[in-house]
C-alpha cells in the first residue's frame, strides 16, 4: 500500500507545463503515481489547492542554522524543501583548527562548536541534529583564504593556492555543488580574478559551479558581471549570480542592461544564471559596507538595524531615527556601533534597491528566487527569511502578474534543482522524490514584516519532505526527513 496519497489537486509539475487535475500516489519517499492513485494509509484532500514540487532555496546561509535550528520552521513554512548553502563565499567548511576560516564569516554562519573540518564532517553533525530540510552545499572563498592566509591583503602564495584547492577537490568530492566568493567581503575582495579563476578550475573536473556575490553590485554592476563570466569561460565552468541587482538610486534601472549583457553572453557560449529576493531591501553585515575613514552618509541614511548586540535597544530602528533621537551625526552613530566590543557582529537591513528592478529580474526565464536571509533569531532579522516564497506567489503572480503560476513554480523547482544538481526533484513525475508543496494560490502571502519579521506565511497547507509529511494545516510534524544531496548524485 502507498504511504501518502494526495487527492485531486492541480498539479503544476514543475516543468512550466500547464496545471492539470489529478492524484499524486507517495510510496517509500518517492512519486509512486501521478494522475489516479490507489489507497493509502494517509491521505490528503487537495481539492481547491495546487500541489507543486517543493521549493528551492538557492541563497541561503543556513550553514549554521542547520546545525542550531534543525527543525528549520522558517523554511518549511515557506514551502521550502531544499536549500543551498555556503554562499557569499562563506561556507561552515573547510573548519581549520586555529585558523580564521569559520571567524571570517562574523557570525554569519552562527556559533556551531561541532570538531569537523570537512564537508562529510558537517553532514554527519547535520544528521545527527535530524534536519527537516535538504540541503546540498557550496564551498566558500572567504572561508578557505582566511583559513590559508588570514586577511592579508595579498596575493596567496603558491602553498597556500594549493591548499584552498585541495580544500575544493575534498568538498567537491564529498559532495559539494560549487564554489561561492563574495568579491565584495573581506578578506575575498583582496583577490585578483586569477586567484579566484585558479579555485573555480578545480571545480572544472566535477562539473561543478561558480556561484558568486560579485565584486560590485552598484555603479561596477556590468564590470563585475564581466569578471563573472570570466571566470566561467577560463575555468569552464557554469556561473550562477546570487541575488542580481543595482544597489543605489543612481543605478536603479541598471539591472535590464545588466541582465541584456548577461543574455549576449549566454547567446556566446557562456552558461550564466541568476538569483534574486523580492524585496527592496538588502541585508548582511555592517562593518562590511562602511570605510570608518569615510563614512557613507548616503547609506547609513537608508540602514536599519536587524541585530546590534552592543546596543540591542537599537534592533528594529533605522540609524536616522537613533541619531535624531539622540542627538549625534549619523557618521558617529555609525561608528560607535561598528567600532563596539561586539560591533562586527552587527546585521542590518538597507533599502538599495528599485522595484521595478525586482519585477525586471523576475521576468527573466533564467532567474531563479534566493532568500539570502540570515537566520539571527534574537533580533529582527530581514523578512526575506520567512516570506520569500509566498512573497513571489502572493505579490509577484497573483498581484502583480509578473509572471504566471506555472512559470513562478519553474523558477523555484525544476531549474534550480536541475542548476544546483539535485537528482530526481523538482518536479512531479513517477521516480523521483516526493519533495511536495500543497498551497492555496488565492491566499498564499507572505506576512513577515520589518516591524515584525518572524511569522510564519499564510496559504501553505502542507509541506512533504522524502515523502514524510514536515508541515500540515499550519502545524509542524517534526518528522525531520531531510538530507545532505550530493552534487549530480542520486540520493538512496
Amino acid at each position: 500500500m502507498p504511504d501518502l496519497t494526495i487527492r485531486e489537486a492541480l498539479i503544476i509539475d514543475g516543468t512550466g507545463g500547464p496545471a492539470f487535475t489529478g492524484d499524486v500516489e507517495v510510496t517509500d519517499g518517492r512519486i509512486s503515481a501521478v494522475g489516479t492513485a490507489g489507497n493509502a494509509s494517509h491521505e490528503l484532500d487537495g481539492r481547491g489547492l495546487v500541489l507543486s514540487p517543493g521549493f528551492v532555496d538557492t541563497h541561503t546561509h543556513d550553514d549554521g542554522a542547520l546545525l542550531a535550528y534543525p527543525g528549520m520552521e522558517f523554511k518549511l513554512a515557506q514551502g521550502c524543501t531544499s536549500l543551498v548553502i555556503g554562499n557569499c563565499g562563506f561556507s561552515a567548511i573547510p573548519n581549520v583548527a586555529g585558523a580564521g576560516g569559520r571567524g571570517a564569516a562574523g557570525g554569519l554562519l552562527g556559533q556551531a562548536t561541532d570538531s569537523f573540518t570537512d564537508l562529510a564532517g558537517y553532514s554527519d553533525a547535520v544528521r545527527q541534529r535530524g534536519p527537516a530540510v535538504n540541503y546540498v552545499s557550496l564551498i566558500g572563498h572567504n572561508t578557505m583564504r582566511a583559513a590559508a592566509m588570514g586577511d592579508e591583503r595579498r596575493a596567496p602564495t603558491d602553498a597556500e593556492l594549493a591548499r584552498m584547492k585541495r580544500w575544493v577537490t575534498e568538498a567537491m568530492g564529498q559532495g559539494a555543488c560549487g564554489l561561492s566568493t563574495g568579491l565584495i567581503y573581506q578578506p575575498g575582495r583582496y583577490s585578483a580574478t586569477e586567484e579566484v579563476v585558479a579555485l573555480a578550475e578545480a571545480v572544472a573536473p566535477f562539473g561543478g559551479l561558480y556561484a558568486t556575490h560579485m565584486r560590485n553590485e552598484a555603479d561596477r554592476l556590468i564590470e563585475a558581471v564581466d569578471e563573472a563570466i570570466r571566470v566561467g569561460r577560463e575555468a569552464d565552468i557554469g556561473v550562477h549570480i546570487s541575488h542580481h541587482k543595482a544597489s543605489g538610486r543612481r543605478n536603479w534601472g541598471m539591472v535590464g542592461a545588466s541582465l541584456a549583457h548577461i543574455d549576449e553572453a549566454n547567446a556566446a557560449g557562456a552558461d550564466v544564471t541568476l538569483d534574486v529576493y523580492p524585496y527592496t531591501a538588502g541585508s548582511g553585515r555592517m562593518i562590511e559596507y562602511f570605510n570608518l575613514d569615510r563614512i557613507s552618509i548616503e547609506l547609513a541614511e537608508v540602514i536599519r538595524l536587524a541585530s546590534c548586540p552592543a546596543f540591542p535597544a537599537y534592533e528594529g530602528r533605522m540609524l536616522v531615527d537613533i541619531a535624531e533621537e539622540e542627538g549625534v551625526d549619523l557618521d558617529e552613530l555609525v561608528r560607535r556601533i561598528l567600532t563596539a566590543e561586539t560591533g562586527d557582529r552587527t546585521i542590518c537591513i538597507h533599502f538599495i534597491i528599485d522595484e521595478a528592478d525586482i519585477e525586471t529580474n523576475l521576468r527573466h526565464p533564467l532567474m531563479m528566487v534566493g532568500s539570502d536571509g540570515i537566520p539571527d533569531l534574537k533580533g529582527k532579522p530581514h523578512p526575506r527569511l520567512y516570506g520569500t516564497m509566498p512573497r513571489v506567489l502572493g505579490e509577484y503572480v497573483r498581484e502583480r502578474k509578473v509572471l504566471d503560476l506555472e512559470e513562478a513554480v519553474r523558477r523555484m523547482t525544476s531549474l534550480s534543482c536541475d542548476r544546483f544538481g539535485l537528482v530526481d526533484r523538482g518536479r512531479i513525475v513517477e521516480g523521483a522524490w516526493a519533495d511536495l508543496v500543497l498551497f492555496d494560490r488565492a491566499s498564499v502571502r507572505d506576512t513577515a514584516t520589518y516591524d515584525d519579521p518572524q511569522q510564519e506565511p499564510e496559504g501553505i497547507a502542507c509541506v512533504i519532505v522524502n515523502g514524510r509529511v514536515a508541515l500540515e494545516g499550519g502545524i509542524h510534524t517534526d518528522a525531520r526527513a531531510g538530507r545532505m544531496l550530493h552534487y549530480r548524485r542520486t540520493s538512496e
